[in-house]
C-alpha cells in the first residue's frame, strides 16, 4: 500500500515557515492577480490564492476585468502593474478568453514579478539548466513532495504524461536537473502503457479523469496526480486512485494533493519576489 503524500500537511508547513520568514524580514509583499471573465474554476482558484495570501501575510490585490476585455487593455494593465513599485508579484489567471493571446500577455509581465514562472525568460533559463527568477508553481510543488518523501531521482525512469507549458514541459526539465531519465508522453503517444510500466516515477497531467489505471503501473512506482476533473461524483484526478494506490510506493490524492502545493509555492515565489527586487 502506498504512502499518501498529503498536500494539505506539506502546504501547511510551508506556509507556516513563510509566515515566520516574513516576520523576520519585516516587509509585506503584494501580489496582483488579474482575472479576466467569469470562468467558474478560475474564480475558485483566485479565491484560494487570496485566502492563502492572507494566511501567510501577503497583500492580495485582485484586478477583475470583463470577459470581453480587449487584449491591448489587458496588456496596458500588466504594464501598469510592472511599473507599480508597490506590487511585487503579478499573476494573470489562466485560461484567458479565446480572443486574447495568452503567450503575448505572459511575455509582457516583468520576469522579476512573474511569480507564476511562465515568462519566456524564466522558462528559457529553466530549459538551459540555469536558475530562473521563479520556477513554475505546480512543478515546484511536485518537487517539494518528492524531496519531502526522500525519493532519490538519480538514474530513475520518470514518465510525464502531458506536455503543457504550465506543468508537463517544466516538470520534465526539473526532473532531468536532478538526474532522472525522463520520457514525455501525451495524447498522441502510441501505447502509453509501455512507457508507464517501466517508470519509477509518473507525473500525470493530461486532463482525463482516472486515466492512469492499475494495469499501467508497476509495483513500487511513485505517482503524482496533477489532474482536477469535476464529475457528478465529485472531484477526481487523472489517476484511478483506488485502483492504483495498492501498487505504488507513493501517491498524491485529489483533492488534498498537488493543488494545495501549487498555491503554497505561489506564496513562496511572492516572498522571493521582494528579495529579487
Amino acid at each position: 500500500m502506498a504512502t499518501i503524500i498529503s498536500g494539505k500537511d506539506l502546504a501547511g508547513n510551508i506556509k507556516e515557515a513563510l509566515r515566520s520568514k516574513l516576520a523576520k524580514i519585516g516587509k509585506k509583499p503584494s501580489l496582483a492577480v488579474v482575472l479576466v471573465g467569469d470562468d467558474p474554476a478560475s474564480k475558485v482558484y483566485v479565491g484560494s490564492k487570496e485566502r492563502s495570501a492572507v494566511e501567510v501575510g501577503i497583500r492580495s490585490v485582485v484586478k477583475k476585468l470583463p470577459g470581453n476585455t480587449a487584449e491591448q487593455e489587458l496588456a496596458e494593465l500588466v504594464k501598469e502593474l510592472n511599473e507599480d513599485i508597490g506590487i511585487n508579484g503579478i499573476l494573470v489567471q489562466l485560461p484567458l478568453p479565446g480572443h486574447i493571446n495568452a503567450d503575448r500577455i505572459l511575455a509582457q509581465i516583468s520576469p522579476k514579478k512573474d511569480v507564476d514562472g511562465l515568462h519566456p525568460l524564466n522558462m528559457g533559463k529553466l530549459l538551459l539548466g540555469q536558475e530562473p527568477y521563479f520556477y513554475p508553481c505546480t512543478p515546484s510543488g511536485i518537487m517539494e513532495m518528492i524531496h519531502s518523501s526522500k525519493i532519490d531521482l538519480k538514474g530513475k525512469n520518470a514518465v510525464v504524461i502531458g506536455r503543457s507549458n504550465i506543468v508537463g514541459k517544466p516538470i520534465a526539465q526539473m526532473l532531468m536537473k536532478e538526474h532522472a531519465t525522463v520520457t514525455i508522453c501525451h495524447s498522441r503517444t502510441k501505447d502509453i502503457k509501455s512507457f508507464t510500466k517501466a517508470a519509477d516515477i509518473i507525473v500525470v497531467a493530461i486532463g482525463r479523469p482516472k486515466f492512469l489505471t492499475a494495469d499501467m503501473v508497476k509495483e513500487g512506482t511513485a505517482v503524482f496526480d496533477v489532474g482536477m476533473n469535476r464529475l457528478e461524483s465529485g472531484l477526481v484526478g487523472d489517476v484511478d486512485f483506488e485502483g492504483v494506490k495498492d501498487k505504488c510506493s507513493f501517491i498524491t490524492p485529489v483533492p488534498g494533493g498537488i493543488g494545495l502545493m501549487t498555491v503554497a509555492m505561489l506564496m513562496k515565489n511572492c516572498i522571493k519576489s521582494i528579495e529579487i527586487q
